[in-house]
């Protein structure tokens, strides 16, 4: 059968990133995706324009539809926007035992926040411990560990950080480094080497989480699945299309065409 994914986060109108850009990467990648709403937010290539959060019950309803029906073989979390909905999401999620990537999704690449400060507590204290694997860029790690991310000396003191919040593994993205992401496990801390392309970047943080979510569901090792997702990001992002007055989004088709 078909590997059902699912995706929680937040709805983007310009079509570049959060839910639209999870859909896209399961489709392309041969899943079959589902997705609960958090916030819809007005947004286009030039930023977050309006967040509307969805209230929790909401949330919570929706997951209920698909988990009631679907055996999801793994999750994503993006944008949560609430402390309130972290809180019902990781309830969820530990009650049906569904493993997932927790994208810290803090602040939208074009601009905007996303995450209230109090949902930044909720998300360590209560999604943090239960996620499969974490995948912060190097803003997101500070914002949860308080440590500034300029090398690959401090990122490291990051990820050690975030495992000490209970984390099972954890990768520091460094796109906006050296394009060197860090892998950290409880055993052993691997660098994951990519190259930098051209190209128009908005939803390739998104792209990136939903592609390691799929080749998790396919049942990859999370350092193959994590290698597989930064070449994804890679190809989307190189073929990425010039749309819109601002940045324009990554492209998932292009990157499954160059696979």
């Amino acid at each position: 059968m078909t590997q059902v994914v699912l995706t929680i986060g937040g709805s983007d109108s310009g079509g570049g990133a959060g839910i639209q850009a999870d859909l896209k990467t399961f489709c392309v990648l041969g899943l079959h995706g589902t997705s609960a709403i958090t916030a819809i937010t007005a947004q286009n290539t030039l930023g977050v324009q309006h967040v509307f959060g969805l209230p929790p019950e909401i949330v919570v309803e929706q997951l209920k539809s698909i988990t009631d029906d679907f055996t999801i073989a793994f999750a994503k979390t993006g944008m949560l926007h609430t402390a309130e909905v972290v809180n019902a999401v990781a309830d969820h999620l530990r009650m049906r035992k569904i493993p997932f990537v927790l994208d810290p999704v803090i602040e939208a690449e074009a601009g905007g926040r996303l995450l209230r400060p109090d949902a930044v507590e909720a998300l360590a204290e209560h999604l943090i411990p239960l996620a499969s694997v974490v995948t912060p860029n190097i803003f997101e790690a500070q914002a949860l560990t308080g440590i500034e991310v300029r090398d690959r000396q401090s990122a490291n003191q990051a990820a050690k950080r975030i495992m000490e919040a209970g984390a099972k593994a954890v990768i520091i993205k460094g796109g906006h480094l050296d394009c060197i992401d860090l892998l950290m496990t409880e055993n052993q801390a691997i660098l994951l080497p990519g190259e930098r392309v051209r190209g128009e970047n908005h939803g390739v943080g998104c792209t990136y989480s939903a592609a390691l979510t799929a080749f998790l569901a396919m049942g990859h090792s999370l350092q193959e699945a994590a290698r597989l997702a930064k070449r994804f990001a890679e190809r989307a992002l190189l073929g990425s299309m010039r749309v819109g007055k601002g940045v324009g989004p990554v492209s998932q088709a292009a990157a499954a065409c160059l696979r």
